[in-house]
C-alpha cells in the first residue's frame, strides 16, 4: 500500500497543471451542491419559522367545535405520548367585536396560559412597547391597531360578545407578529380573563403544541402518536401539514430541485475524474509497463489510480467545501432586503455537508475505478515493445 501511495503521489505530481485542474473541477462541483443545498436549506427554515414557527404545530380541538374541559390531562398525555413534544399550552379563542374611539371591528380574543404559551409563540421579544397582560382586564393589540386608532398604553376598549356580553379592557402593550392579518385580527389576554369574558368556565377551546426543531417534518407521525395515546373519540389532533398542503408541497418541490442538482453534480463529478485518469493511464502506460516487468502487481497497478481518485476527491472536496460555505456566508452577508435583514440566513447543516463530502470523494473513487481496471489488463511485454 506504501509503494502505491508513493507511485499515485509521484504521477500526480509529474502532471501538476492536470492535477490542479482535477482537483479545481472537484471543489466548484462540491461548492455548487454545498451552496445550493445550504441555501434551499435555509430558505426552507425560514419559510417554516415565519410561518409555523410561531403557531401551533399540532392542535388537538374538539370534534363538534365544541369545548375541552379537562384540558390539563388531555396536556399531560399528549406531552408523555412522544419526546419531541417540546411545549404544550392552552388556548381560547372566540370572536367578539372591539370598540375604540366611536369605531369598531372584529377582533378574535385569544386566552392564552401566557407562561406556556411562550414557547410557542415568543410573545416576549414580540412586544414592541409594553408587557403581556397580567390581570383579568388586561390586553395585547398588534401594532397595526395601534397606528389604524392611534391607540396608547393605558387605554381602554370596549369587547362585545356573540353573545352581547361586554368587558373592558386596558391596553397594556402591543406586539408584532410580523403577519398583518394577525397584527388586526387578535387580542390576546390571559386564559383566566377570556374565559371570565365569554363566561365559559374552565375550559378551553384547543391544546396547542410545538415539536423540537428537528421534528417539525415529523408533525404528523407525532400527531398521531398523541391521537393514539389520547385514545378519545371526541377529540382530534391536527398538525400543521395538514393545514399548510401548500407549502408543504413547496418545500417538497424545493428538497427534490435540491436532490436533482446533487445528482448531476456527482454525475459530472464521475465523467471528469473517468476521463481525466483514463488518459492519465494512456499516458503512464510505459512506466505502468516497466513497474509490472519489476514485479508489480495488477491489484497493485489498480490501486495505484484508486489512489488517485482517492487524493483527488479528498482535496477537491475539502476546498468545495469551503468555497460552498464561503459563497453561502458571502450570499447572507450582502444580499439584504429593504430593512437590511438577510434575505436567507446563513445556515450550517453539519450533517448535509458531511454526507455530500462523503458522497463526492466516494464517487471519485468510483470515477478512478474504471481506469484502475484497464491499467490492471496492460500487458508489459506488449507495451515495453510498442514504446
Amino acid at each position: 500500500m506504501r509503494l502505491c501511495m508513493h507511485i499515485a503521489l509521484r504521477f500526480l505530481k509529474s502532471g501538476r497543471g492536470q492535477t490542479f485542474l482535477i482537483i479545481l473541477g472537484i471543489a466548484i462541483g462540491v461548492s455548487v451542491q454545498i451552496f445550493i443545498g445550504s441555501l434551499i436549506q435555509g430558505l426552507q427554515k425560514d419559510l417554516v419559522d415565519k410561518t409555523i414557527g410561531n403557531s401551533s404545530q399540532i392542535t388537538v380541538y374538539s370534534r363538534d367545535g365544541g369545548l375541552i374541559g379537562d384540558y390539563r390531562k388531555t396536556g399531560e398525555t399528549a406531552e408523555a405520548s412522544d419526546a419531541d413534544v417540546r411545549s404544550v399550552s392552552f388556548a381560547l379563542d372566540n370572536t367578539s367585536f372591539m370598540e375604540y374611539g366611536g369605531d369598531s371591528q372584529s377582533l378574535l380574543i385569544r386566552g392564552l396560559s401566557l407562561e406556556r404559551a411562550e414557547g410557542i409563540y415568543h410573545l416576549g421579544s414580540r412586544m414592541k412597547e409594553g408587557s403581556l397582560p397580567a390581570g383579568d382586564d388586561e390586553i395585547i393589540l398588534g401594532t397595526d391597531l395601534k397606528k389604524e386608532y392611534g391607540m396608547n398604553l393605558g387605554d381602554k376598549v370596549k369587547i362585545t360578545t356573540t353573545g352581547r356580553k361586554t368587558a373592558y379592557c386596558k391596553v397594556t402593550g402591543f406586539f408584532d407578529l410580523d403577519v398583518s392579518s394577525l397584527n388586526t385580527g387578535w387580542g390576546i389576554t390571559t386564559l383566566r380573563a377570556a374565559q371570565k369574558i365569554f363566561g365559559t368556565g374552565d375550559k378551553v377551546t384547543s391544546v396547542e403544541m410545538h415539536v423540537k426543531n428537528d421534528s417539525v417534518f415529523q408533525a404528523d407521525t407525532i400527531a398521531g402518536k398523541i391521537k393514539k395515546a389520547l385514545d378519545r373519540s371526541d377529540l382530534k389532533v391536527v398538525s400543521w401539514k395538514s393545514q399548510n398542503r401548500s407549502l408543504l408541497s413547496g418545500l417538497q418541490g424545493q428538497s427534490i430541485s435540491s436532490y436533482m442538482i446533487q445528482i448531476f453534480v456527482i454525475i459530472s463529478v464521475i465523467l471528469g475524474i473517468a476521463s481525466v485518469l483514463a488518459i492519465t493511464v494512456i499516458q503512464k502506460s510505459r512506466q505502468i509497463g516497466i513497474l509490472k516487468a519489476m514485479g508489480l502487481r495488477n491489484s497493485s497497478a489498480r490501486g495505484i489510480f484508486l489512489l488517485e481518485g482517492l487524493i483527488l476527491g479528498a482535496l477537491g472536496t475539502a476546498a468545495g467545501i469551503c468555497l460552498g460555505l464561503g459563497f453561502s456566508f458571502a450570499f447572507s452577508a450582502f444580499v439584504l432586503d429593504s430593512e437590511g435583514n438577510p434575505v436567507i440566513a446563513f445556515y450550517i447543516n453539519v450533517p448535509f455537508i458531511l454526507i455530500s463530502g462523503a458522497a463526492a470523494v466516494t464517487a471519485s473513487v468510483l470515477a478512478a475505478l474504471f481506469p484502475a481496471l484497464r491499467s490492471s489488463r496492460l500487458d508489459p511485454i506488449d507495451i515495453i515493445r510498442n514504446n
